[in-house]
């Protein structure tokens, strides 16, 4: 029994060992690539200080042919030719570029498997992000066709109170009355929990997430209309949008995703929208005992772009 259990033990790790290998050989085959590169390069060093040993002896063996071809006499007398001399001089080239071959054979060999693990690591990278990509168009798929059997059944405004987690809740809130006496009532408000830390790609626009906040709100809508226009803009010039790149324009912190996802423009055969929209949405958002307004960016990102982008 305690056998079968220690070689049960022992598989287990193995394949967790293996698995491990598999997960991050993108990082080992680049670290080793790395290393190969150097040590490489310092073969390369050593394998030259022999090369002048080569060189050396090729050109004694040269200048013996060359002296015995200044003497007629000699050649004449041992029926050395011309010919003689240039077949010679070819083998003393041919040994002496063997030679310098096997020299640096190590080190070629050795950079050769290096740049070959480093390709391979880009090579399995690229495919992973395309299965990524996939793997992401078919859950934004499913959770649109899922949002518009919401929308259909419930309402849009269910689907937006769903969505981005509202909630009615009251809170106690210090009204002053004709007579100027001040009164404190409760008040049911609309609220979102959590908005603040972004949902998907959406961001809450308000004085707590970006310094381009104003207290006026007709300022704020015309600014967000007047950067969308300009984010529409970009797009048709550039033909390609980062989400990070809106993001920058209104203050707002990037992200990780928002490097990756954005918008494509193409206007004979658009993949997505072919326009910028930010989903404006007024929002009330819960503070510490109370709550603050705010805009509600829902932007209409395609998804991941880089595999889309053209060159």
């Amino acid at each position: 029994m305690k056998k079968v259990e220690i070689v049960n033990t022992v598989v287990k790790n193995f394949n967790r060992g293996k698995f491990q290998m598999v997960k991050h050989s993108p990082e080992i085959l680049v670290i080793s690539g790395i290393v190969g590169a150097v040590a490489a390069a310092v073969v390369a060093c050593k394998a030259t200080t022999k090369l002048g040993d080569i060189l050396d002896d090729t050109k004694e063996q040269l200048d013996v042919i060359h002296d015995f071809l200044a003497d007629e006499e000699r050649c004449e007398k041992n029926g050395y030719t011309q010919e003689d001399s240039k077949k010679d001089t070819i083998i003393i080239y041919t040994k002496a570029s063997v030679a310098i071959a096997k020299l640096y054979a190590p080190a070629v060999i050795i950079g050769g498997l290096s740049i070959a693990g480093i390709l391979a690591s880009n090579n399995i990278l690229r495919k992973r992000n395309v299965a990524l990509a996939a793997a992401y168009a078919t859950i934004d798929k499913g959770f649109k066709e899922y949002r518009n059997r919401v929308v259909e059944r419930f309402g849009k405004e269910v689907d937006h109170e769903l969505k981005y987690n509202i909630k009615a809740k009251k809170f106690d809130e210090t009204v002053v009355d004709d007579n100027g006496k001040e009164k404190t009532s409760a008040k049911t408000v609309k609220v979102s929990e959590g908005i603040t830390n972004g949902s998907d790609y959406a961001r809450l626009f308000c004085k707590e997430t970006t310094l381009a906040w104003d207290e006026n709100h007709d300022y704020n809508m015309l600014f967000l209309k007047g950067q969308q226009k300009y984010a529409n803009d970009r797009l048709v010039h550039t033909g390609h949008l980062f989400l990070n790149d809106v993001y920058k324009e209104l203050g707002l912190a990037t992200t990780k995703a928002g490097q990756i996802v954005g918008w494509t423009y193409d206007e004979k055969n658009p993949t997505g929208d072919n326009f910028v929209d930010f989903g404006l949405f007024e929002e009330n958002f819960e503070v510490v005992n109370g709550y603050n307004k705010g805009i509600l960016l829902d932007f209409n990102v395609d998804g991941p772009i880089l595999n889309t982008m053209t060159d």
